[in-house]
């Protein structure tokens, strides 16, 4: 990654107070920029229209509202506004000469960027349970996973992602910026972050360790304990076509499961020098732009419910619209 002037980085480091950070971002290549514009924008509007899609669809399909496809429809909107807290502005700082971004834009974005994060990582815990209830404990599975039970468990979601994100984010900035404020990421957040920081930071170091573990920790805890059980329970089923329709209910949570832990781990787990390598820009780009592109079509590819629901949702919409027309 090509570092900004030593000029640049003089004159940022003579203010005493830091009011507005300077984003790295992806490249400084203006042609490469521009290439990386139409390619986000292109992935933007994929995740928009497939995640949207999905939501409406589970949402207005009567034969789709039971807790596996009430998880899913969650997880559609959560995917479509964790990429909407870094891709609009990513896009946009990819058409300026320099990414300014204030204090106050910076924090928006390291809130709402962590609380749909930790909300995804949590929902896939409880989407792991659902299937877990589901494959190993069938004959109950009406009576355990209510309408009520998925509501608390969404809601618990929610709540826990809000309150980590909003401790993270208060805790950060309230860490002094005293000397340079160029922040080496093109998202704002709180690793970066408080490596700028001239006040004490191990404070901040041990609360995202904290939160990581309760958070991202005790959803793939939840997963693997989980899909222990899965496994254990489906190679006791004696018939091939069994084992393969059991498997087949899992295999899309899997894939999106394994995606995104694979890149967040990747780049939270492995040491850093503290300046960001493009393996850790690409890992970044994946989990935060790219997955919650993915998850969508990898769900409506794999189940033909919402496939066959899907098609006759927006059929019927094009039959209306062109009823109204004529």
């Amino acid at each position: 990654m090509i570092q900004p002037s030593l000029q640049v980085a003089i004159s940022l480091k003579n203010h005493s107070k830091t009011s507005t950070f300077l984003l790295l971002g992806l490249t400084q290549d203006p042609h490469l920029q521009l290439a990386l514009f139409y390619l986000f924008l292109l992935i933007y509007l994929v995740t928009f229209i497939g995640n949207v899609g999905i939501y409406l669809v589970i949402h207005f399909s009567s034969s789709l509202q039971t807790p596996m496809y009430t998880f899913l429809r969650h997880l559609s909107f959560i995917d479509f506004c964790y990429a909407s807290s870094v891709a609009p502005n990513t896009m946009n700082n990819l058409l300026q000469q320099k990414s300014y971004i204030t204090s106050f834009g910076c924090a928006m974005q390291l809130f709402t960027f962590s609380s749909f994060g930790s909300t995804e990582c949590l929902l896939f815990g409880v989407m792991a349970y659902d299937r877990y209830v589901a494959i190993c404990n069938p004959l109950h599975y009406g009576t355990i996973m209510t309408i009520q039970t998925c509501t608390a468990f969404v809601a618990a979601s929610y709540l826990a992602a809000i309150v980590q994100a909003a401790i993270q984010t208060g805790c950060t900035f309230s860490l002094s910026f005293c000397g340079t404020n160029i922040i080496n990421h093109f998202i704002c957040d709180a690793l970066p972050l408080i490596r700028l920081s001239c006040s004490s930071t191990v404070l901040n170091e041990l609360l995202i360790s904290i939160c990581a573990s309760l958070i991202g920790g005790g959803s793939l805890v939840t997963i693997l304990i989980s899909y222990l059980f899965i496994v254990t329970t489906v190679v006791k089923i004696p018939t091939s076509q069994g084992k393969k329709r059991a498997f087949s209910t899992c295999a899309s949570h899997l894939v999106c499961v394994t995606l995104f832990y694979g890149t967040v781990l990747f780049n939270y787990l492995h040491p850093s020098s503290g300046l960001l390598t493009l393996h850790e820009i690409v890992a970044s780009v994946l989990y935060t732009m790219v997955i919650p592109m993915l998850n969508p079509i990898i769900y409506s590819l794999r189940n033909t419910e919402v496939r066959r629901n899907m098609q006759h949702f927006f059929s019927q919409r094009i039959i209306l619209h062109l009823w109204f027309i004529n």
